[in-house]
């Protein structure tokens, strides 16, 4: 195609055909123009499969005028995604997130049309996926059909996300805010005493791997006084912003990407777009290299601070549904737990507050029938909550049942207590 050659989004959808598999871009970058341009052909559509990990915006999957058209097979379920994936016209993939790519690539599940996100091309033709790399680069690699929505305040990020024009079928211009996700908002005093208890476990010279949430960036507040940390992590988010700033994490103790703060995807507000917004320092990176057990094991002291649904007394931990409902997915949780044990001085952590909001103990004698379990026993090491920690890692099944106990909330110490009796007495 012609170098900054543009057509308008009905147009570009035109492509797509009944059966086809189309992929969505994902996070800040979900492309909503051209989502929203493919909707409007559903009289025209049967059968045609949508894969993604997580979408924002405002997009509706689960319109009852789609269903016939629209078939939704997620690989990570977010709020936009969860009713359809629940019903009838959705489904789920279990699979680790660094192992996504492999899926497209050995054309385990082939991509017909790709629907992404991009930068405005450079003086050398070069788009950025910005936001988010991930799984996104490797379902360009393989598409059939490339669109991209170009939108000039979608940041240009340095690392492998670069896509040249001659890679792209179709390009859609459109300037539109990107989502913003604000977890500041969202801290409550439990949030600040989880973020304390794992922000102690947190040595200087650490490389850290946080989640998605208000944990993880409660837990950055509390490391300004820390020195020479790293970031490897599958998220950034604005947390991150001022410990850059202040020289507390500058990478120096990392033995990959010395100096460089590595990523896969950036979710947050528009400051941190414009933060990263062509900064050479931070490097946003195909998912099957940021979440390769083998990548993240060679840098010193991994820290990776991830959350849960629900934990059993014997440290089964389920993080991706609330029994048969697919809440979310299995993510990157197992990539980094794993790759932070085997890291030298490596701290695996899952943080949870102790109770849901609605008083429900987090911490269970046995997880909600067809509960997914995401980090196994075998793998689990550190629990945190407002209460404490504890590291199950060598503990025989008792041992971890009153080490568990022992961080649980006091409203729900008793029936923990007798389930303990009953299990092992």
């Amino acid at each position: 195609m012609t170098l900054h050659t543009y057509i308008n989004e009905d147009q570009a959808l035109a492509i797509v055909k009944s059966g086809d598999r189309v992929f969505i871009h994902g996070g800040a970058a979900t492309p909503i123009c051209l989502v929203n341009a493919l909707q409007r052909r559903h009289h025209q559509l049967k059968a045609v499969e949508l894969v993604s990990i997580t979408t924002l915006g405002n997009v509706n999957f689960d319109a009852p005028e789609l269903r016939d058209a629209f078939y939704f097979n997620s690989l990570f379920v977010s709020s936009t995604t969860r009713n359809i994936v629940n019903s009838e016209n959705g489904d789920y993939v279990p699979i680790f997130l660094s192992q996504i790519p492999q899926l497209f690539r050995k054309s385990i599940l082939p991509i017909d049309v790709a629907l992404i996100q991009v930068s405005p091309p450079d003086l050398h033709g070069y788009c950025s996926l910005g936001t988010s790399v991930d799984i996104a680069k490797s379902a360009v690699e393989v598409a059939r059909h490339v669109i991209a929505q170009v939108n000039p305040l979608m940041p240009r990020t340095h690392g492998d996300g670069f896509v040249h024009v001659n890679q792209i079928d179709s390009m859609v211009w459109y300037n539109t805010d990107l989502p913003e996700v604000n977890y500041a908002g969202q801290v409550n005093e439990v949030v600040q005493k989880i973020g304390y208890n794992v922000a102690s476990l947190i040595e200087d010279g650490a490389t850290l791997q946080m989640g998605i949430g208000s944990i993880p960036d409660q837990v950055l507040k509390n490391l300004t006084t820390h020195q020479n940390l790293g970031i490897h992590t599958e998220m950034f988010s604005d947390g991150i912003i001022p410990l850059l700033e202040s020289g507390v994490i500058n990478n120096s103790k990392k033995k990959l990407n010395i100096g460089r703060s590595v990523t896969s995807f950036i979710t947050g507000t528009r400051k941190l777009y414009d933060f990263v917004n062509d900064n050479p320092a931070i490097r946003v990176m195909d998912i099957a290299y940021v979440n390769d057990t083998s990548i993240i094991r060679q840098n010193p002291k991994v820290t990776a601070i991830n959350s849960a649904i629900e934990i059993d007394i014997t440290g089964q931990v389920c993080s991706d549904s609330i029994g048969t409902l697919q809440y979310s997915g299995i993510g990157g949780q197992m990539d980094f737990i794993h790759g932070a044990s085997l890291s030298e001085g490596g701290k695996p952590i899952i943080a949870i507050p102790s109770q849901t909001n609605k008083g429900i103990s987090r911490i269970v004698p046995f997880l909600k029938e067809g509960a997914g379990v995401v980090t196994t026993r075998g793998h689990v090491h550190w629990i945190v909550t407002e209460y404490g920690k504890v590291n199950l890692f060598g503990l025989s099944l008792k041992q971890r049942a009153k080490a568990l106990i022992s961080i649980a909330h006091p409203n729900h110490k008793e029936m923990l207590e007798m389930a303990y009796q009953k299990r092992f007495k």
